[in-house]
């Protein structure tokens, strides 16, 4: 089994990034987790693009790489309340060709890092908000860290209650996708 993860912040060191890595770290026994690393590459989303003889590469890449994962995981900053405009971008390039893409009926999570307390809440819920309109099957609760300059160590979540809660929703992602999996 595959997560596929998307992480909204193209800086190399960001706390999302951390969050990422922390999660695939807590995948279960038996499931990899691969960071699709070329967000920053991926043009806007324009139909006049979306065609075959013209279709980028790097869209092309990343649909195929959702196709063939199990499940998808969006780690998101938050940018003026909202989620990154890169994942924003990758979720509107996922969710055509409508009726046939490749994220509809995918089991999906959110987690967030920010520096405010509220741990990039508005941006994972807007995440959750456009992954269902684009077909995917989300999990409804999050998973945000708060405070995130402070909240790692060694690449760890320092709270132990948050890595138990990311722990759990990475459990029930792998269990849901087992579930579709297993009814395909």
């Amino acid at each position: 089994m595959n997560v596929l993860v998307l992480v909204g912040s193209l800086r190399a060191g960001s706390t999302n990034r951390q969050l990422a890595h922390a999660a695939v770290d807590h995948l279960p026994a038996g499931v990899d987790g691969t960071l699709f690393e070329r967000l920053g590459e991926l043009p806007h989303y324009s139909e006049e693009l979306d065609h075959d003889d013209v279709l980028p590469e790097v869209a092309r890449d990343l649909r195929e790489a959702v196709a063939d994962a199990d499940a998808l995981l969006l780690v998101t900053p938050e940018y003026n309340g909202s989620l990154s405009s890169a994942l924003k971008n990758a979720v509107d390039w996922l969710s055509r060709p409508r009726g046939a893409a490749a994220i509809v009926g995918k089991p999906a999570a959110v987690l967030g890092a920010s520096g405010s307390p509220r741990g990039a809440q508005w941006a994972r819920e807007d995440g959750v908000r456009v992954l269902r309109i684009a077909g995917a099957h989300v999990l409804a609760d999050t998973v945000g860290v708060g405070a995130a300059f402070q909240a790692f160590d060694d690449g760890r979540l320092v709270d132990p209650t948050l890595d138990a809660r990311l722990r759990s929703l990475l459990t029930r992602l792998t269990l849901e996708a087992e579930t579709v999996r297993d009814a395909a």
